[in-house]
């Protein structure tokens, strides 16, 4: 419980005393604390296990604290399998999507941190910078030769093994033996329970597709939806006791952890701004005034945004897929502006807000790439259009 309390002041603190922003939150949901994924790009894997944290709160279970780095680590083997096939030309980067989580998860299981932390090195935080290196080398050798000997297995575990640690077989927790396999059976998650949802013009709704960026290497089906329903699904979930996972763009000038906003502003012609503004913007250029707007230092108007400004954005390359974050509330500035209270994984030292911030409304259906959430967390209508039980 003293987690849950800690959790929620630290987004009550991002909320109430952003930089020339004043909050009022409407809807929180528990989260664990924030974690650090350091210097690495595991976002996906952070978030989704945040994630995955609140709805064990969310049905009871207590506050768990699960290990990134075990699904982390079986998500490389599966990406190695899948460049080797592919002759090369499949994806190791570091970055994936919530469903590699599940993925994972399937496949072996999870273990809590204490368990498996995933530093074997001389380092208080994660880096994988050096590994990864190694990891690209081994998959080059093994494509190169058109094999893969028992050495490189051998070779792919120690490296694993050197800077992750041993995987375990067995482990006490709390006075009770698990492999890793019982104990995700006594988390009583589903992963067949969450959606994936997104939102383009270029694929017809309410049906699958593989959306093309390159985190996707696994080609995972999500769900299309209208803008306006992707929204709706999001205030439902928080609404009702759920979280979401988010996917998006970090990008833009307007994203900024330090200041713990994310805002989409709309920069407006002169002859349209009040008295007060004008006399001030009138000695401006565009690019002044666009640096004005990005000091962040009070609220400004923000972009209408339309499936069509979204798929512009989309199919121009300047929404591009960045990062996962954990949305966990609903708050409003002193305008009446939406944001979303985001839990994100950049630890609680690299702003003033506990490592929270709050996204725009504007800001959050520009730069979507998609959302995952329970299944229950859709609209009822919602699900039946997907032909969601």
């Amino acid at each position: 419980m003293k987690s849950l309390i800690l959790s929620c002041m630290l987004a009550f603190s991002a909320s109430a005393f952003g930089q020339g922003y004043q909050f009022t939150e409407v809807v929180t949901v528990p989260a664990t604390p924030v974690k650090n994924q350091a210097a690495t790009g595991t976002c996906w894997c952070f978030a989704t296990t945040s994630f995955m944290e609140s709805e064990l709160l969310r049905m009871g279970k207590g506050t768990y604290d699960l290990s990134e780095m075990f699904i982390v680590r079986q998500k490389y083997m599966n990406q190695l399998q899948d460049n080797y096939l592919r002759r090369g030309d499949g994806n190791i980067g570091q970055g994936s999507l919530s469903h590699t989580f599940m993925n994972a998860y399937r496949q072996v299981g999870i273990v809590p941190e204490e368990v498996y932390t995933g530093i074997n090195y001389d380092s208080e935080r994660h880096n994988h910078s050096e590994m990864v290196r190694y990891l690209h080398a081994l998959a080059d050798v093994a494509v190169k030769t058109k094999a893969r000997s028992p050495e490189y297995y051998k070779l792919v575990d120690n490296l694993f093994d050197t800077y992750l640690g041993k995987l375990p077989e067995k482990f006490t927790y709390k006075g009770k033996e698990y492999t890793p396999k019982t104990f995700a059976e006594s988390l009583g998650l589903d992963m067949d329970d969450y959606i994936e949802l997104t939102s383009f013009t270029h694929h017809p709704y309410y049906v699958k597709f593989d959306v093309e960026v390159p985190d996707n290497w696994e080609h995972s089906l999500m769900y299309n939806l209208p803008l306006d329903e992707m929204m709706e699904t999001v205030d439902y979930a928080l609404k009702n006791g759920y979280t979401v996972c988010w996917d998006g763009d970090v990008s833009e000038k307007g994203f900024s952890f330090t200041n713990g906003v994310a805002i989409n502003p709309e920069v407006k012609k002169v002859e349209d701004l009040s008295n007060t503004d004008r006399a001030r913007f009138e000695k401006l250029g565009e690019k002044e005034r666009l640096e004005e707007v990005f000091k962040f230092e009070r609220p400004y108007p923000e972009i209408n945004v339309t499936p069509e400004v979204r798929q512009a954005g989309f199919e121009s390359f300047v929404t591009t897929d960045d990062h996962l974050m954990h949305l966990t509330g609903i708050t409003k500035d002193q305008d009446g502006t939406k944001y979303y209270i985001t839990k994100n994984s950049w630890g609680t030292d690299r702003n003033k807000f506990g490592g929270y911030l709050n996204m725009s409304e504007s800001f959050v259906r520009t730069k979507t790439i998609y959302v995952m959430v329970h299944k229950d967390a859709i609209p009822k209508a919602i699900k039946a259009k997907l032909g969601i039980k």
